[in-house]
């Protein structure tokens, strides 16, 4: 029995204004434009953009944790697992290191607060 199969056509590229890099530089310019301009308007829209803001927030721990939870379950060693969590954690303390030293330098040298 033959089954006829076609290969799948390419995609045709999207127009440049359809791209989301493109779209993201026109809202941010977009919206300097419209700060430096209207001000009280750009204001009023602050609500929506803290909206979006905590909804990135609160979506962004459940993807790092299901991303993490997929790479460990596709792995098929423990050795893996074992090597993949140590530089894990190397990581987390060296960057968290890293922003503590910077965070503490930064307080030290712009001292906020002082004189109030």
């Amino acid at each position: 029995m033959h089954v006829p199969t076609t290969a799948p056509l390419a995609a045709k590229p999207l127009p440049f204004y359809r791209q989301l890099y493109f779209q993201v530089v026109v809202a941010i310019v977009l919206g300097a434009i419209l700060g430096h301009y209207e001000p009280a308007f750009a204001e009023s829209l602050k609500p929506l953009g803290d909206a979006f803001i905590k909804l990135v927030k609160m979506i962004i721990a459940p993807v790092i944790f299901l991303t993490i939870v997929t790479g460990i379950a596709g792995m098929t060693h423990l050795r893996t697992v074992g090597r993949v969590f140590a530089k894990s954690m190397a990581y987390f303390l060296f960057f968290s290191t890293l922003a503590l030293i910077v965070g503490m330098v930064v307080a030290h040298v712009v001292q906020p607060g002082a004189g109030m």
